[in-house]
């Protein structure tokens, strides 16, 4: 028999709001069937195929208090992908209360409710202070240019490739700090229980993963994404990063990490310009648009446009000037960044690093960029 699965559920709750990002698909239930479950063991991403189908589903959030009592209850619907994103206003005095959410399916088997597990939210609240970090040539050396080399990432575990100490280090101080972590990255959706594994082996827990789903790109009706964001990520990134902080009700301190081999910096600084509230969005927009990773279709600058409004007004309501710090990983020995338009200039905004520990100037480095209490 199958029967709904959540791939994946986020919940965050900040003063006023309950965030919900979830994935939902159709699998067999396991428990039905007499399977000898094996012992713990690192997944690699080819395993979780069956992500590259679509499914709509119906869900039923039951939000409890500490004592089990319902505080409310909610009935959302997913995109034709199973996805969801929503963002749910708290009842008055509900703030305290929230102590875990229950979801449903309830649309596949009509009269029937099937329990897809309890979840507890993370709390965002007064301290809000999150930290953004890019995968792949951040924390792990992927490598992905040959098709030998997709092949191999496909079929193999995460560990197999060389971590990134220093990188591993500079954002795990920083969740020392008090930074609640979020995974984003350019990587295929059904990469998210390998790249948990790897999360889980080098003890960074509670994170949230937004990756790339690679069925809107083939989709005709949901074209969020189109052919050229296979290879792009300026579109997908900056949108996802302003997702994050919308979930997180604008956070106070926001550190950016991401590396010099793709569009990071330029996607970082935009995101950073943003959150400051001091430029138009519209005409930074514009410009953005020239450059060839921000090159759009009608209906991607119509979202996006709709996302850029709605973070500029929420950061009215914050208060301006939020704090963005941004790390970026060098290539080699490179000393400077070449960033391309409407960015005349970086210093100041941005913090290069190696992210090898490979020498001992670099430990020396790290341990001065680390933040102390």
């Amino acid at each position: 028999m199958k029967r709904a699965k959540a791939v994946n559920f986020l919940a965050i709750q900040t003063n006023n709001y309950l965030n919900i990002k979830a994935d939902f698909t159709m699998s067999e239930n396991l428990y039905s069937k007499n399977k000898d479950f094996e012992k713990f063991e690192a997944r690699f991403p080819i395993q979780a195929y069956k992500l590259l189908r679509a499914y709509e589903f119906e869900i039923k959030v039951v939000a409890l208090d500490h004592n089990n009592k319902e505080l409310f209850t909610k009935n959302l619907e997913t995109d034709s992908y199973g996805g969801l994103l929503a963002k749910i206003p708290l009842p008055k005095g509900c703030k305290d209360c929230l102590a875990k959410i229950e979801a449903y399916e309830i649309s596949k088997y009509p009269g029937l409710e099937l329990h897809l597990g309890t979840f507890i939210p993370l709390k965002i609240t007064d301290n809000r202070k999150i930290i953004i970090c890019d995968f792949d040539k951040t924390l792990v050396e992927t490598k992905y240019s040959k098709p030998s080399e997709i092949y191999d990432s496909l079929t193999s575990p995460l560990k197999n490739y060389p971590t990134l100490e220093n990188s591993v280090k500079l954002l795990k101080s920083y969740i020392e700090q008090g930074y609640h972590p979020f995974i984003l990255s350019a990587s295929p959706h059904f990469y998210e229980d390998a790249i948990r594994d790897w999360l889980y082996a080098n003890e960074i827990f509670t994170a949230g993963i937004f990756l790339k789903d690679y069925r809107r790109i083939l989709s005709i009706l949901e074209n969020d994404l189109t052919p050229k964001d296979i290879k792009t990520q300026g579109i997908y990134k900056l949108g996802h990063l302003l997702d994050i902080v919308n979930m997180t009700d604008i956070p106070s301190s926001v550190v950016l990490m991401g590396d010099n081999f793709e569009s990071d910096p330029l996607i970082y600084l935009t995101f950073s310009e943003l959150m400051s509230g001091r430029v138009e969005p519209r005409q930074l927009w514009n410009e953005l648009k020239r450059v060839e990773d921000f090159k759009v279709t009608a209906r991607q600058n119509g979202l996006f446009l709709n996302k850029i409004f709605q973070i500029k007004d929420n950061v009215k309501h914050h208060g301006l000037d939020k704090e963005v710090k941004i790390y970026i990983r060098k290539k080699g020995s490179e000393s400077q960044l070449n960033i391309r338009a409407p960015f005349n200039s970086y210093h100041g905004k941005i913090e290069l690093y190696d992210g090898n520990l490979l020498k001992e100037d670099s430990k020396k480095q790290i341990e001065a960029q680390a933040p102390t209490e």
